[in-house]
């Protein structure tokens, strides 16, 4: 199995379109003219992926006023991901990319070391994409804890 193709500051962010927690298409055509932060986690409900939401959802004011949205996209489906949103009460965008080609197109889904194993996986990624929709930061295999606090200061909001 090969490595996924990874994406770098510089290239374009392939376009999407997915269902959001309510069944609604987003696009990322819909923030053109706003920057975006979109993050790739593997499931909704879990330890590491709550922290990071929740961390992303507590600093989204901050984020909002700097001009960014945020997006996270896991392969959940909509319905967990309604769940999710109500259980934790997030504030950003959640995507459904259940058939994980938008995952792979960003090179965030692919062979990933776990418990010491090669699999196949959703690799906790984060993009920053500029308002022409290129990306400017491209950051794989993030740490869920502290990560939201680390982008803070790259982008020099913290």
């Amino acid at each position: 199995m090969a490595d996924a193709k990874r994406l770098e500051a510089g290239n374009d962010a392939p376009p999407f379109t997915l269902p959001d927690d309510t069944g609604k298409n987003v696009s990322l055509a819909d923030f053109k003219g706003r920057k975006v932060i979109v993050y790739f986690y593997p499931r909704a409900m879990t330890p590491g992926c709550t922290k990071q939401a929740c961390d992303f959802t507590s600093s989204f004011a901050e984020l909002r006023g700097a001009g960014y949205d945020v997006i996270g996209i896991s392969p959940d489906t909509p319905e967990k991901l309604a769940k999710f949103r109500s259980t934790e009460d997030l504030t950003i965008t959640l995507l459904s990319d259940s058939d994980k080609a938008v995952m792979t197109s960003y090179g965030a889904f692919g062979e990933k070391q776990n418990y010491g194993r090669t699999v196949m996986g959703v690799i906790r990624s984060t993009f920053v994409i500029d308002a022409d929709g290129k990306i400017e930061q491209a950051q794989y295999n993030v740490k869920a804890t502290g990560h939201v606090g680390r982008l803070l200061k790259q982008l020099e909001l913290a």
